[in-house]
């Protein structure tokens, strides 16, 4: 039973320091008690206090980490139903399978293109985070030998899929100093999937048939190992997302230790364009880790997008840094837009910049990360603010003109940016999409 906040205040030392970034004790014991906070952040409590708290500070979904070094990915550690009550912090992990039935060339080309998913999104890096090598040959040597082919070449972490004990032992000698993700502990090979689990200090994941069958298993196993991810065994669409909800509910409303783990899913429709649709499901309702064998940037892109979009923090707009950005062959006489530092709009006004072929600057003025309308409403970009941005930012150091474009939505602001900054106001289009014909009509 998890303790309440009043069960919490009773253990703290009661000095109302606000050290913890409360007003008082027992606020931080209410929001220790929500997972708001970690015990951590109070400097007097006391070692028999920590003992006692710990399982209460814990996170309702434990930590996970699969990998190393610059492979290193993370799962769990989520403490809400809903990103809007908090955030989430860990992405879903998208892991691409490959099977052990391809060899040779075949597989040498197969993890090649795997290793080149990555892409460049609203000036970001992003690419899938796994391989996962299915055991398909049901053969030990063929898996060990598949296992090598990836470990000698990938750049990301991988998942080993075989209930094999034998075949999983003998990729675990070639791989298991990376600490792969090992799929899976099943009601009849557990104790010895654990063993080799506690050997190479990786993950395993735990995989039942169902919430019962597995919550039963997951306590057999969490008896003697922890670094634990779920696998319900259920790979039609609409029940698997009915139980990973429940899992996640439980974990955190109820406090279920059983379903306190990161929880594993997979896409198994046979067309791609389905198996992203699954994946994609699974990304909003809970899974820390999907494996799919989709393997096109066209399929893997979207997929990353959402991730994108699902894991930001929906208090804090996602922004670019406020600077003066060239885009193209810049010169003295290259073309100024002004626009603000919310990565949407930002990046759409650069593509459409970029695609114009007129090489140009763009001013990223900062308004704490709100569109052109919002920051306007709230007196954040107007002539005050633009013409602070204009002299601070270095501009007038590098362009000879004093011509600026703003954003044809603002355009009421042309005659004050004008009176204060000293420079000339040309009023471009309402939406981004018109800069193309703007820029040849004004600048080619």
């Amino acid at each position: 039973m998890a303790l309440t906040g009043l069960d919490i205040f009773k253990l703290l030392p009661k000095k109302n320091c606000k050290e913890c970034e409360q007003p008082t004790c027992l606020a931080f014991a209410m929001a220790l008690a929500n997972a708001k906070t970690a015990l951590d952040k109070c400097p007097y409590v006391s070692e028999a206090a920590k003992e006692a708290l710990g399982g209460a500070s814990a996170p309702p979904i434990k930590l996970v980490k699969v990998g190393t070094l610059g492979s290193e990915r993370e799962m769990g550690d989520e403490v809400v139903l809903f990103r809007h009550d908090k955030a989430f912090y860990h992405p879903t992990l998208l892991a691409v399978e490959i099977s052990d039935t391809l060899s040779g060339a075949e597989l040498e080309a197969k993890v090649k293109k795997v290793n080149e998913l990555a892409f460049e999104r609203v000036g970001q890096s992003v690419s899938i985070d796994m391989m996962a090598v299915r055991n398909d040959s049901g053969n030990a040597d063929a898996f060990a030998a598949a296992v090598k082919a990836v470990a000698d070449v990938t750049c990301f972490a991988t998942v080993l899929i075989t209930e094999d004990v034998v075949a999983m032992e003998k990729a675990l000698a070639i791989i298991g100093s990376q600490k792969p993700l090992i799929h899976a502990a099943t009601e009849a090979n557990w104790e010895k999937m654990v063993e080799l689990a506690k050997k190479y200090e990786a993950p395993l994941v735990v995989k039942g048939n169902g919430l019962d069958s597995t919550a039963d298993l997951v306590e057999k196993v969490a008896a003697s190992y922890k670094e634990l991810v779920i696998d319900l065994g259920t790979r039609q669409l609409s029940q698997s997302l009915a139980e990973i909800t429940q899992t996640r509910r439980l974990a955190i409303k109820k406090k279920f230790r059983p379903f306190g783990y990161p929880v594993i899913a997979f896409a198994t429709s046979e067309s791609p364009r389905d198996q992203v649709i699954e994946a994609a499901a699974y990304i909003t309702k809970y899974a820390s880790v999907v494996v799919l064998k989709a393997d096109e940037k066209s399929q893997l892109l979207p997929l990353t997008a959402l991730k994108m979009n699902i894991f930001s923090d929906p208090q804090k707009p996602s922004q670019v840094e406020p600077k003066v950005n060239a885009i193209g062959a810049v010169t003295p006489d290259s073309p100024v837009y002004v626009t603000t530092n919310f990565a949407l709009t930002y990046y759409t006004v650069e593509g459409e910049v970029s695609a114009s072929k007129v090489p140009s600057y763009i001013l990223a003025c900062p308004t704490d990360g709100t569109s052109v309308l919002t920051a306007w409403a709230a007196g954040k970009f107007n002539g005050d603010k633009i013409t602070e941005f204009i002299k601070a930012c270095g501009i007038e150091e590098t362009v000879k003109h004093r011509n600026i474009v703003i954003p044809g939505h603002v355009a009421v602001i042309k005659g004050a940016l004008e009176e204060k900054s000293g420079w000339k106001v040309l009023v471009g289009p309402a939406e981004a999409s018109g800069i193309n014909a703007f820029a040849k009509a004004n600048f080619a």
